[in-house]
């Protein structure tokens, strides 16, 4: 698949269809994609843990909180949450701050799903002193993100952001989630 086609599939999936297990292989493969991608000054700090069993996802998905934007809505209804999880640790054993490492990694992992049929969501607001107390994380790493990972039961689309200039994503009554993006335009900055 072509790399803009990849991009443009990568989308924050948040639905799944949550008995379409994914291997632990399959997660294997994609921190590989993670570990061989590039990192500041080569240290290479990141670790990762691993979920695709019913019970430690449960732990994991009480820990996290979804979209934002749609204020009315708490997060995935069982059966559409996702079933599998990467979680993205820091260890500070290593270096103790972690630079753009942790996104890059991201970006390489749900690039890999999504070349694999799956799709992910990358979340960032998580309780993660709850979640280090759940999965006895030691104190020597720092939980920076987690991955949901699964078979997306959504659809979104990307449009441009109109002319109000409303950048806030939404769903409509097909729950079909919508994604405005400034335009190439907006974005280029012109010097002299």
């Amino acid at each position: 698949m072509k790399l803009k086609s990849l991009i443009l599939k990568n989308r924050s999936y948040r639905r799944f269809h949550q008995k379409k297990s994914i291997s632990k292989d399959t997660l294997i493969d994609l921190v590989d994609l993670a570990r061989l991608s590039a990192s500041a000054a080569n240290h290479q700090p990141l670790k990762f843990i691993l979920s695709n069993t019913p019970d430690t996802n449960k732990k994991i998905f009480s820990t996290l909180a979804w979209a934002g934007y749609l204020e009315k809505w708490n997060g995935p209804e069982q059966g559409e949450r996702p079933s599998a999880y990467i979680i993205i640790l820091g260890d500070k054993t290593i270096k103790e701050s972690f630079s753009c490492d942790h996104g890059i990694a991201a970006q390489s992992i749900l690039l890999g799903a999504v070349d694999k049929g799956l799709g992910g969501c990358i979340l960032g607001s998580i309780d993660r002193k709850k979640l280090r107390a759940m999965l006895d994380i030691y104190s020597k790493y720092e939980i920076l993100l987690v991955i949901a990972l699964g078979k997306p039961v959504e659809k979104v689309t990307v449009e441009t952001v109109g002319s109000e200039g409303n950048i806030k994503y939404w769903r409509d009554e097909q729950n079909v989630h919508h994604v405005p993006k400034r335009s190439l335009e907006e974005i280029i900055v012109e010097v002299r």
